[in-house]
């Protein structure tokens, strides 16, 4: 059996990097590099070799050279005086030209000193010689360019090829991944367009290929895969190359053993049966990563925060196709939550974060429950980061396991936030609002926002204290204050009012299936109200004391634009008016609405609200707290509050109950959507919805959706218009109807 060791990578761009890869054994060997050839031992018996020549047919075949034949043989060597001499003495001439010796020696002679010559200056024929120098950063470098490469550029690629690959269908049928496709969108071949400047390039392409498809065989578990890349010559007219892989598999290798190395754990399987990876299956580098990292995740899951996982090893054995996987894991300590600690530039100390976990010290620790606290701790809005790390106590708890502390770094956001809104809508005219908000002006989370409102029927000014996660998470204390003119058809008022509410409500980042709210109000109002007796429009002044209950349940996508799911809310307010005698009633209202997702673009959604008010008659409740129908988000086609029982001045009175339903499909392209929507509803003066003399409105919209929700322009008309009614009524604002 041959071992090797394997690695690999997965690079979200390219294909994936083979599970394994085969060392180098020269590599392993400390004396790698390095050769030496070592010597016999003495007394080693060496065998016995016949020569290639005898000696004495060697001495044969060697000419002997005679004196007699020449003297210059037998004669000393002259002198090196006596043979410098003897050059001297030759021709001028003579030399390696024509074949004489090389002088080794020449007669010197005394050569007189001569002054220098001075050599005047050339005169300057081009003026850019003589200009001065740009400064440095002015400098420009222009490349020269020759007339040949200009043209060569200008050329285009002259070699056309096309690519064929042959034998990949075998390994693709064997698994679920299309491996033609994805090498063919990374293949350098397909990128070149069928161009090439010459052929060189295209058997670099091909080469590069070659190793691609090596790659992506052995993310899929063909380790021995044989690939010969090939560049035919044209077999058409058109001069086109073809660049031809030929590919053979070869085995497929499979898991023949799974080994875990690791401490014991609690429960004793929980690597084991988070490592899904079985004996028998391919060895497939996605697999094996995707195996790797749920164990990564399971062991904090299940109180082991230390937890490393080391390098895998795989044994391949060529013979059998199969390997055997080893994965070590350090486990570190089982831990339980213990305390908090935080550093960095804070928005709040440690006594607040207790109030966002959802564990207690003592738990058994949990990553998931560390990712709750920090989702709550972003959603908080008070920081520009924000992490949250386990830290090692070394105090024991007594069951084998220790305490883990919670280190919270924060980076404080800026505080403050300055925001503005604009709307319209028929019967409400156009409004504009800002609001100045400190989101942490009373630490923890208590913040101050203080808010103005402009408008052609809508005036007001006023300021909300609010403490997110007041003593618990989730809950919020909120205590307003403001002063407000409203001047509609129905009525005008000028009206201060006091509050105080406790919630569990939904934002958009942190939405709730589940909500409520109950609270406290006090109103003091002075409204306008139509007088039968004298066929005018008197002026009351109305003390309404009330609270209020209100409870939700929400199985939607999304806060502000949703696609699936319903929703249902109830709100209950029992209240009592001061005016002319103490008349206590309730008000209630039922809403709900549901989405359905026909396809990714198109969406079709529902609501209905029922209301009513019970115990006291319609001329004892102050106008503002009448029910109304109409108005962009009531029955769209009509103007704000204007359904419903009208007085002889033909102004709505209001009522004590109503009803109301649409229907709209969404469809949506990018950023852009369009809407084609019907509403239908009344305001009756019965206590109980009559559902009788309902009134209709159709229209289309446009949505442009945005990070913030869309941004919603609603054109609708009456259905069946009456007199005094408008033909068109538009409505803008941020977020859908409903």
């Amino acid at each position: 059996m041959l071992s090797f060791t394997l690695a690999f990578s997965v690079s979200p761009t390219a294909a994936q990097e083979p599970l394994a890869r085969t060392p180098n054994a020269a590599q392993d060997r400390p004396d790698a590099g390095k050769m030496s050839v070592p010597s016999p031992p003495a007394d080693a018996n060496l065998p016995q070799v016949e020569p290639i020549i005898l000696d004495k047919e060697l001495n044969s075949s060697v000419p002997q050279l005679d004196a007699r034949d020449d003297p210059e043989l037998d004669k000393p060597l002259e002198s090196i005086e006596e043979f410098e001499r003897r050059l001297a003495k030759q021709k001028p001439g003579v030399g390696l030209e024509q074949g004489g010796p090389m002088p080794t020696a020449s007669v010197s002679k005394t050569v007189e000193p001569q002054p220098p010559v001075q050599i005047g200056d050339a005169p300057v024929l081009d003026a850019e010689l003589e200009a001065p120098l740009p400064p440095i950063d002015q400098f420009e470098v222009r490349p020269v360019q020759f007339a040949q490469e200009a043209v060569q550029e200008d050329k285009e690629a002259t070699v056309s090829y096309r690519l064929e690959l042959q034998g990949l269908d075998q390994a693709d049928k064997e698994t679920d991944a299309d491996l033609e496709d994805e090498f063919r969108s990374l293949s350098a071949l397909r990128k070149g367009g069928g161009k090439a400047a010459n052929t060189a390039m295209i058997r670099a392409r091909l080469t590069e290929d070659g190793q691609l498809l090596e790659t992506i065989l052995a993310s899929e578990g063909w380790y021995s895969p044989i690939i010969r890349p090939r560049l035919e010559p044209p077999r058409d007219k058109d001069k086109t190359m073809t660049a031809v892989i030929l590919v053979a598999p070869g085995k497929r290798y499979a898991f023949s053993d799974i080994v875990i190395k690791a401490d014991p754990t609690v429960p004793p399987g929980l690597i084991a049966d988070n490592l899904a990876l079985k004996v028998g299956e391919p060895i497939i580098a996605e697999r094996v990563q995707g195996a790797e990292a749920q164990v990564a995740v399971a062991l904090p899951e299940n109180g082991y925060p230390f937890a490393t996982l080391g390098d895998h090893d795989v044994l391949l054995d060529p013979d059998t196709g199969q390997g055997v996987y080893t994965l070590p894991v350090t486990v570190g300590p089982r831990g339980r939550f213990d305390g908090f600690t935080t550093d960095g530039d804070l928005a709040f100390n440690a006594d607040h974060i207790p109030v966002l976990a959802r564990f207690k010290r003592g738990d058994l620790y949990d990553s998931r429950k560390v990712d709750d606290l920090r989702k709550a701790l972003v959603a908080t809005n008070l920081f520009k980061a924000i992490s949250v790390a386990p830290v090692r106590s070394g105090e024991a708890v007594g069951d084998g396991t220790e305490y883990v502390t919670l280190n919270v770094h924060q980076e404080a956001g800026p505080p403050r936030t300055i925001a503005g809104s604009v709307g319209y809508a028929a019967g409400q005219g156009l409004t504009a609002e800002a609001t100045w908000t400190h989101r942490n002006l009373f630490p923890p989370e208590g913040a101050l926002i203080a808010h103005i409102t402009a408008g052609t029927q809508q005036q007001g000014l006023g300021a909300i204290f609010r403490r997110s996660n007041a003593g618990k998470r989730d809950r919020t204390l909120e205590v307003t204050t403001e002063a407000f003119h409203n001047k509609y058809d129905a009525y005008s008022a000028y009206t201060g009012r006091l509050a105080a509410r406790i919630s569990r409500d939904s934002t958009p980042l942190w939405q709730k299936k589940y909500t409520y709210a109950y609270g406290v109000e006090l109103l003091a109002t002075g409204e306008t109200d139509y007088n039968a007796a004298t066929g005018t429009r008197d002026r009351h002044t109305y003390y309404i004391a009330g609270v209020n209950g209100q409870v939700g349940f929400d199985t939607t996508d999304d806060l502000l634009n949703p696609t699936k799911g319903y929703r249902l809310t109830a709100l209950i307010q029992p209240e009592a008016t001061l005016n002319k005698g103490f008349d206590p009633y309730l008000r209630a209202r039922f809403d709900a609405s549901t989405y359905y997702p026909v396809s990714g673009n198109l969406v079709l959604a529902g609501r209905i609200r029922l209301g009513t008010i019970q115990g006291v008659e319609l001329f004892d409740i102050a106008p503002s707290r009448r029910l109304y129908a109409g108005g962009g988000g009531s029955v769209r086609g009509y103007a704000y509050q204007a359904l419903g029982e009208q007085a002889p001045d033909g102004k709505p009175v209001g009522g004590r109950s109503l009803n109301e339903a649409s229907f709209e499909a969404r469809y949506r392209f990018g950023n852009y959507g369009v809407v084609a929507f019907v509403d239908a509803g009344q305001a009756y003066r019965e206590t109980v919805p009559q559902f009788n003399d309902l009134r209709y409105g159709v229209g289309l919209g446009g949505r442009f959706y945005t990070n913030f929700g869309p941004v919603r322009l609603d054109v609708a008309t009456p259905i069946d218009r009456r007199p005094g009614e408008s033909r068109i009524n538009i409505y803008v604002s941020i977020g859908q109807a409903f």
